[in-house]
């Protein structure tokens, strides 16, 4: 059973019977409950109901997830952390494994299990703020994306050379789980565990902070 956490966009959690991906034929997974909160401000205020809404949807207790899966961005430094570190605890608390994905993979994989029909190369981008976009290309078959990039959009035309382009707006934490069981099924291992922040953090340790006048 797999818990996944994706805080890179807005908050989405799922949970998902992951079948066995091992068997011949493999048993396919299925989607149990997903919790989807748009507003990429109030992660660490609703990670936890999130959670929550989806064991009980689901009629399953904590003890039954046996993997946690969690997306490692791109994204931004606050709203990423709140549930890399949700998803780091849950899965120490409950001593099983953390497998780390990027999060253009639930992307990727979404679009794709909507145009079966599509063999080619495919290029994701998402909304990295001061006008610009994270972008990830994956080619034709591949599981794996290329390392993202920060792009401007009116160059994103210059870099799909015949791909097809999604660009999203909310990262689907049930397509994180799915696209991890492929990765099994492949053979693949996960990603290590790195956050992949959009850009660093505009606060610097031992920063001064600076004064803000009430007039």
């Amino acid at each position: 059973m797999l818990l996944a956490i994706d805080t890179s966009a807005g908050t989405d959690i799922a949970l998902v019977d992951d079948g066995n991906q091992t068997s011949e034929p493999a048993v396919p997974p299925r989607i149990l409950a997903e919790y989807r909160e748009a507003n990429p401000r109030h992660h660490a205020e609703v990670i936890g109901v999130g959670i929550e809404a989806v064991l009980l949807e689901a009629g399953i207790s904590a003890g039954d997830i046996t993997e946690v899966v969690c997306g490692m961005g791109p994204g931004p430094f606050t709203g990423l952390r709140v549930g890399v570190a949700a998803a780091r605890t849950y899965a120490f608390a409950r001593g099983v494994p953390l497998r780390a994905m990027p999060s253009h993979d639930a992307i990727a994989h979404e679009w794709r299990a909507a145009h079966p029909s599509h063999t080619g190369v495919l290029v994701v981008t998402t909304d990295a703020r001061r006008r610009e976009l994270a972008l990830t290309r994956y080619e034709a078959g591949e599981l794996r994306g290329s390392e993202f990039a920060l792009i401007a959009p009116d160059a994103v035309a210059d870099s799909l050379r015949g791909a097809e382009h999604v660009d999203a707006s909310q990262i689907s934490a049930a397509h994180l789980a799915l696209a991890w069981c492929d990765r099994v099924r492949a053979g693949l291992d996960a990603e290590a565990d790195e956050i992949l922040y959009s850009r660093a953090p505009d606060a610097k340790p031992g920063a001064v902070p600076k004064r803000v006048s009430g007039k």
